[in-house]
C-alpha cells in the first residue's frame, strides 16, 4: 500500500525582497527539518548552475510556520507553509534610535504634521 503524502510549501529568502518557494510532498508524520532536507535536495535539483543560492545557510536559519517560529522536531500538517528566517543583522530597537535620533525629534511621533501655533499632538 502507498505511504499517504501531504503537501506543504517551503519558503525562504536569502536576501531583501528575494524569496523562494517550492511546493513539496512529504509522508504523513514528517518533522520540519526532514521537510526542509526535502526541500534543499528538489532545490538542487531544479536550480541552475548560475542560481548564487547557499544552501548550507537554510539549516541554521529558525524555521516557523504560517509567521509562528518552530522547533526543528516539530510535525508537518497538510497545506502548512514552512518558512526559514534570516537572523537579523540589527536590534530593531537599536535601529529605531538611530533612526529617531537621525530625523530629530520635530519629525516623528505626534509631532509629525503639527501646525504651526498648535498644541503637542493635534
Amino acid at each position: 500500500m502507498a505511504e499517504r503524502m501531504i503537501e506543504f510549501t517551503l519558503c525562504w529568502s536569502l536576501g531583501p525582497r528575494h524569496v523562494q518557494e517550492l511546493k513539496l510532498r512529504v509522508p504523513i508524520g514528517s518533522t520540519v527539518e526532514a521537510a526542509v532536507d526535502l526541500g534543499v535536495a528538489q532545490w538542487l535539483e531544479v536550480s541552475t548552475a548560475a542560481d548564487p543560492v547557499p544552501l548550507s545557510s537554510l539549516k541554521f536559519q529558525q524555521p516557523g510556520i504560517w509567521g509562528h517560529k518552530v522547533p526543528w522536531t516539530q510535525l508537518v500538517k497538510a497545506d502548512d507553509r514552512i518558512e526559514l528566517y534570516r537572523p537579523l543583522k540589527v536590534d530593531p530597537k537599536v535601529a529605531r534610535r538611530q533612526r529617531f535620533k537621525r530625523q530629530g525629534k520635530g519629525r516623528t511621533g505626534l509631532f509629525a504634521n503639527r501646525k504651526s501655533g498648535s498644541a503637542a499632538g493635534y
